[in-house]
């Protein structure tokens, strides 16, 4: 039996099917690039329509593929932190405003300001802060009242989906957790951000589980689909969350980090009631009983992208060759690497790059060197809030896969093995062998990913990326004091 896997993210929609061992079938993937709308004044979103369109032109040739013949399921996995206004005929009448969409951030200020931080952080596992839901709905109401009040429902993408395939306009508890508007501890739409802004729960989907599939495709889409007519359509879950699991870190023993445009670092693990969060870290829920605890960096793989801007005629390759017979943090500099702001650990929204040391003897080189070291350092802080650092520490992502050295300094930076884990959608794997756990009671990590190499930490390594950390530190402590 094979299951389809719909993994909307933000550079692309994708539809695969996969077998019962969470492997993608040959000739069986489809996808459609996505592009966020951007300007200068923070603006990151997207045409629900079109989006929607885009993830069923894939969705359509799925189904006509032979595959479809022995499909059991859809699961999906959602770029989250996104936010649709929908009317009262379930229209969306506003963009997808994106986690990315930073005009709130002074609607984010005046709410910090005014509500307690540390109980937010607790009750919901987010900070007020421009990629949740509290502050762009401020933002709204300030700018667009008119809009805002047209508004009957508040929903995510994934939502808006399953109200034209399914008719019911549901949303899963990991999906919402993301948004910064479920109380975590009861696993309902929270009152007190409802109360705030005068809304109720009928302004919003309705809760589900993830383990709580539906089916039924409404008449127009069962004639569209017909080999999905009856089949589970499993709500989404964030991301990050699949691809926790996807790379094998399924409880408090294994931590995974992915580092793609950005990066993050994130432990999944069981528990009765919803732990208490680190104050640099959010935490949001899987399902009933399983929590993600974590943290997101804006910096990734797109500090790469920026380096090769900055030096076109360098060539990148034989630079991270170079950089391997290098001593780690040999060239003098201190970077900060917050080229769009910052999230984890500090979350200052107006932090910016900053390089520090340059000397008239600084090569293109020794820029990289710093950049790349300086994306490690600033997981380590990130690790450094975790309530422990496991022994087993899995890594994936295209940035790493392509750069041995960035892998080097990861590992000196956590002062931990890494395992470089060789699946190539990790994210669609994960969704896969959940959608195996609810329906086959499979165990999340019965099927472990194959992993590429083990890469061991080198003590002068260690040392040095410590010393290079604590300059790190410092400058930001000096850019951004405390208030």
């Amino acid at each position: 039996m094979n299951t389809l896997i719909l993994d909307i993210g933000s550079s692309s929609v994708r539809a695969l099917w996969m077998d019962d061992a969470a492997r993608s079938i040959p000739g069986a993937a489809w996808s459609r690039p996505v592009t966020f709308d951007t300007d200068q004044t923070g603006k990151a979103q997207l045409d629900a329509q079109k989006l929607r369109e885009s993830v069923e032109l894939c969705i359509d040739a799925a189904a006509a593929h032979p595959a479809a013949q022995d499909a059991r399921a859809v699961g999906m996995a959602m770029f989250v932190g996104n936010l649709v206004g929908l009317d009262a005929s379930g229209a969306p009448i506003t963009p997808v405003y994106t986690y990315a969409d930073t005009r709130s951030a002074d609607d984010a200020q005046a709410l910090s300001a005014a509500v307690p931080a540390s109980n937010v952080l607790q009750r919901t596992g987010c900070r007020v802060h421009t990629a949740y839901h509290p502050a762009k709905l401020a933002w709204l109401r300030r700018t667009s009242p008119a809009l805002a009040d047209a508004v009957a429902c508040w929903a995510d993408f994934s939502a808006y989906c399953f109200q034209e395939w399914l008719g019911q306009v549901v949303c899963s508890t990991s999906v919402a957790s993301w948004g910064g508007l479920l109380d975590r501890r009861t696993n309902s739409w929270d009152a007190d951000w409802l109360g705030w802004f005068g809304l109720t729960r009928e302004n919003f989907p309705r809760l589900v589980d993830a383990s709580q599939p539906c089916a039924g495709l409404t008449p127009a889409y069962r004639a569209r689909w017909p080999a999905l007519a009856t089949i589970p359509f499993y709500p989404a879950v964030g991301d990050g969350t699949a691809a926790n699991i996807g790379m094998g870190a399924v409880t408090r023993d294994a931590l995974a980090i992915s580092m793609g445009t950005t990066s993050a670092m994130r432990m999944l693990f069981a528990a009765d009631a919803a732990p208490t969060v680190p104050e640099g870290l959010w935490c949001y829920r899987l399902d009933a009983g399983r929590h993600l605890l974590g943290g997101a960096a804006t910096e990734g793989g797109g500090v790469f992208a920026w380096l090769t801007r900055l030096f076109p005629g360098l060539d990148m390759a034989a630079v991270q060759a170079e950089l391997m017979a290098r001593p780690v943090d040999s060239h003098g500099l201190t970077m900060l690497p917050m080229l769009n702001g910052e999230r984890s650990p500090g979350w200052r929204a107006d932090a910016v790059g900053t390089l520090h040391g340059l000397r008239a003897a600084t090569t293109p080189e020794d820029i990289v060197q710093a950049a790349l070291e300086s994306v490690a350092l600033r997981l380590s802080l990130i690790a450094a809030q975790m309530p422990h650092l496991p022994e087993r520490i899995t890594a994936g992502g295209g940035a790493l896969a392509g750069s041995p050295v960035w892998a080097r300094y990861l590992c000196a930076a956590l002062g931990r093995p890494i395992h470089l884990v060789a699946e190539a959608e990790p994210t669609a794997r994960g969704v896969a062998l959940l959608l195996g756990h609810y329906l086959e009671r499979h165990p999340l990590d019965a099927l472990p990913p194959q992993v590429a190499r083990v890469i061991a930490p080198q003590a002068d390594d260690v040392a040095r990326l410590a010393a290079a950390r604590d300059r790190q530190r410092a400058l930001y402590a000096i850019l951004y004091p405390a208030d």
